[in-house]
């Protein structure tokens, strides 16, 4: 959807380019705020089974109000040309509203279908084991299948054929990608919802607060913990003490007072693995917030490379390539880079670390920060390159200056090629730090790096223009980036990338991996006789 969405609002909404560069960034933020929301009901209340199955549903009415506001008559846009249209308050509104319904349905998909995908893989058995590794990695591949054809075939659809045809494509994609998801209903392995993970939460801020004046035992295997081999929370590993933020373990220190009756108050006692869980969501917090900057960068992608892009030379013969299609670059470099990490990198790293996946998730996404320094290094000395021959040569009127627009491959990529490193390091690597009970809600962490790496690049496209204007300047990004000076926006992201992979390094040294015992509880289907049972997977992770 975010392909081409940008030149949709600048010429068919008739926005101005910042404006339009605004609304991309805010819905696609929102786009990754949601999963909190679905993250959260399929942790606590459905399950990730039936959180996927209905946000799914809300998802494609979205895409059809979508498509039907780019097509019928009174809806749609009123167009002299292809880039110069019109459209009402009214027509605008309801093009929003399909488009954040859409945000709220991928809400329950995008932090659910990952986490689902990789639930269907049994600890136990040391050969699917394996295969939960590479999961991530082939997840992310057929991902970028579909984004291939929508930054190619899509892309040109939409330019070339029309919005209605542009949207109802992906419309009908998602219709059948539900009917898809439904039909191995029978076959998952659902594991069930353990309740409000935010309520456990409150509930050791709570208890620890009320202790607040007690002094921690010197022995902490005399904190609370239940004696059972399972954990109290349903579907969850119970989790060995660790000995960060201390003044939390205070929640488990057991009290004559702390049991209501027979049983203890949750709000004045907790569990030891309820204690960590929190603990656990609190170290995972400097990793997440390393990867707001790594968005911001990623952002651009479908934003200013867009717009750079359109003010090149776009025609090979008589055939004019989209600027949004270069982003199929991107998608190409993801498709190389993840067979040859998954079947090359790994087995080469894997005999110099001993580690079993080559390298671990952390070094994994740090290497990806490094990669996208380089691509805002690419796309700045593009940027310089192209405005030193619009200078030379006046081209400063012109709409699209003799320099093609292949030159920006490059920068499209390193984008794909550190999006393999970094995202789907971060998808592991949240859904394996996370505690059982709240994979999807990790999951949902992970991906507001995303929202708000989109929030960040419209802030600071607002406080450059606000700034690089003054005085009647044309500005930075001005509406023809020939009078601009885009390349010192692209230099800002690289200076802001180099001190952000600087903070990753100090705190993955600071970082300690979680350690669960025990089992975890899942509800299978018998795929031989088609019925329900239980079945415990004892774990050994470390």
């Amino acid at each position: 959807m975010s392909t081409n969405l940008v030149l949709y609002f600048k010429y068919n909404l008739n926005q101005h380019s910042t404006t339009a560069s605004k609304n991309l960034s805010n819905w696609s933020g929102t786009c990754y705020i949601t999963p909190l929301i679905g993250a959260f009901v399929a942790d606590a209340y459905l399950g990730r089974y039936w959180t996927i199955a209905i946000f799914s549903v809300i998802y494609v009415i979205g895409m059809t109000l979508l498509t039907i506001s780019a097509s019928v008559s009174g809806l749609k846009p009123t167009c002299v040309s292809k880039e110069d249209c019109y459209a009402t308050t009214t027509q605008s509104a309801i093009t929003f509203l399909a488009l954040y319904l859409v945000a709220l349905g991928t809400g329950g998909i995008k932090p659910c279908v990952s986490s689902y995908g990789a639930d269907q893989f049994d600890d136990v058995d040391e050969r699917e084991k394996k295969h939960k590794s590479s999961f991530f990695n082939w997840f992310y591949f057929t991902i970028n299948i579909g984004a291939l054809i929508a930054s190619s075939v899509l892309v040109w659809i939409q330019d070339n054929v029309g919005w209605g045809w542009g949207f109802g494509i992906p419309a009908v994609a998602m219709a059948i990608a539900v009917g898809s998801f439904f039909s191995g209903t029978r076959l998952y392995r659902n594991q069930k919802p353990s309740g409000s993970p935010l309520t456990r939460i409150c509930q050791v801020i709570v208890a620890s607060w009320k202790k607040r004046q007690l002094p921690l035992p010197t022995d902490r295997s005399t904190l609370y913990e239940i004696a059972d081999n399972d954990s109290a929370i349903v579907g969850s590993r119970k989790l060995d003490h660790t000995k960060k933020f201390s003044f939390l373990d205070k929640a488990a220190m057991e009290l004559e007072s702390d049991h209501l009756k027979e049983s203890a108050d949750p709000w004045r006692l907790c569990t030891v693995t309820q204690v960590e869980e929190f603990k656990a969501i609190i170290n995972l917090l400097p990793i997440w917030a390393t990867g707001i900057v790594f968005s911001t960068v990623y952002g651009q992608m479908g934003n200013l490379f867009v717009l750079q892009g359109s003010f090149m030379d776009i025609n090979i013969n008589k055939f004019e390539i989209p600027p949004a299609s270069l982003s199929i670059f991107d998608t190409l470099s993801v498709i190389f880079w993840v067979p040859v990490y998954d079947r090359i990198i790994v087995p080469v790293a894997r005999k110099y670390t001993g580690n079993k996946s080559g390298l671990t998730q952390l070094q994994r996404m740090g290497t990806g920060l490094v990669i996208s320094i380089f691509a805002m290094l690419a796309a700045g000395t593009l940027e310089v390159v192209r405005l030193g021959i619009v200078k030379r040569n006046n081209y400063y009127d012109y709409k699209h200056m003799p320099m093609t627009i292949f030159w920006q491959v490059p920068q499209y990529f390193l984008i794909g090629c550190a999006e393999v490193f970094t995202f789907i390091g971060q998808l592991e690597f949240f859904y394996q730090q996370a505690p059982d009970s709240m994979r999807s809600l990790c999951s949902a962490l992970s991906l507001t790096t995303v929202a708000l790496g989109s929030y960040l690049s419209s802030l600071l496209v607002t406080i450059v223009t606000n700034i690089s204007t003054k005085g009647g300047k044309p500005g930075w990004i001005p509406d023809n980036l020939n009078r601009g000076q885009l390349q010192n926006f692209f230099w800002l992201l690289a200076i802001m990338s180099v001190i952000n992979f600087g903070a990753f390094l100090l705190i993955s040294h600071w970082y300690t991996y979680k350690k669960p015992v025990g089992t975890i509880s899942i509800k299978l289907k018998d795929n031989d006789a088609n019925i329900s049972s239980e079945r415990r997977l004892a774990i050994s992770d470390q």
